[in-house]
């Protein structure tokens, strides 16, 4: 049976927006990390971070009305569980992927021309600047893929190899989850130029470094270093379409040496892309931000390797959101 909505139920999924927004301003404003630990009056924290006291005033009160802020005698402080998630020195900080999802936020709000017209949204850079934007996305990666990828690695049971190839491995999350697992293995990390630096430095941290070659590069317009017995493809299909997929796909299987392996991390729809629900979103979250993304379908994604020259295509890992894991042989 079809649910049944009433006005005042619809009403709130339309004023949803409202804390989302919020919480996007604090985030691109960095205002958790300039306030910190202190408690400090809107004036005074306007003046540190150069911006409108009547704006700030505005935007603390609302977060203090949410619980992120308290606020005493005129002065503001932040719980120290709000502080340790939106500071950028909080030590389980999801800053960057607030200020990522506040990006996207800005794309989703013209769905509705982006529907009409069929082209992407139209949306410069956040009050933060592109370079910027683009060290969140990097780092919101990281914010949901930290976590989850020893424990992803594990229950796909990769296969031995020798040499992984991480094709638009951003900061090398998972290439070190796939070292740790097989410990004498070396990596590529395969990413934009100014992605590079990035990689180095968390790689170095983490005392990788020795293990993993990062070769700058653009895979829409360059061929990907020969040699690696493993290819993993992580969070990149969706932003495809099916026919830069089977461009990639392609790529990395000449990339590939013979008996090679690719897995693929996605989100893996069913086949009337309903579900799940996730997934659903995330479409929309291509559509407003790519040029022919989406999610797709194991029949898809079987269809699209096979033309590219894989075989024995099975979904090896299963989940409702994006760590479901797809391995194809390259012969």
């Amino acid at each position: 049976m079809p649910r049944q909505w009433t006005s005042e139920e619809i009403l709130e999924l339309s004023r949803a927006y409202q804390p989302a927004c919020v919480i996007a301003a604090a985030a691109d404003l960095d205002l958790f990390t300039v306030l910190g630990a202190r408690r400090l009056t809107c004036r005074a924290l306007a003046t540190e971070m150069q911006v409108d006291c009547r704006g700030l005033s505005v935007l603390m009160d609302a977060l203090a009305s949410m619980g992120l802020l308290e606020k005493r005698d005129g002065q503001y402080a932040a719980p120290p569980s709000a502080e340790e998630s939106l500071s950028a020195n909080g030590g389980t900080s999801v800053l960057a992927m607030v200020q990522h999802t506040a990006n996207c936020m800005r794309r989703w709000a013209q769905m509705a021309a982006v529907v009409k017209t069929g082209k992407p949204a139209d949306c410069g850079p956040s009050v933060r600047g592109e370079a910027a934007d683009q060290a969140a996305f990097i780092g919101a990666m990281h914010v949901v893929s930290g976590p989850v990828a020893d424990r992803v690695v594990s229950e796909i049971h990769p296969p031995s190899f020798n040499h992984l190839l991480d094709i638009g491995g951003g900061s090398g999350t998972w290439t070190m989850a796939f070292l740790r697992i097989v410990q004498q293995a070396t990596a590529t990390i395969f990413d934009l130029p100014e992605v590079v630096p990035m990689a180095e430095q968390r790689l170095r941290q983490a005392g990788f470094a020795e293990r993993v070659r990062l070769a700058p590069g653009d895979f829409y317009v360059d061929q990907l270093p020969a040699g690696a017995d493993l290819a993993w493809l992580s969070a990149i299909a969706h932003q495809n379409s099916r026919r830069q997929n089977r461009e990639l796909f392609n790529k990395i299987r000449h990339a590939l040496v013979p008996g090679g392996v690719l897995l693929l991390r996605d989100v893996v729809m069913n086949d009337d892309h309903t579900a799940p629900p996730g997934g659903a979103m995330f479409a929309v979250n291509m559509l407003v931000n790519t040029e022919g993304g989406g999610t797709y379908s194991l029949s898809e994604y079987r269809e699209d390797l096979e033309a590219s020259g894989f075989t024995h295509i099975r979904q090896v890992r299963e989940d409702p959101w994006m760590n479901a894991v797809i391995r194809a042989d390259r012969a």
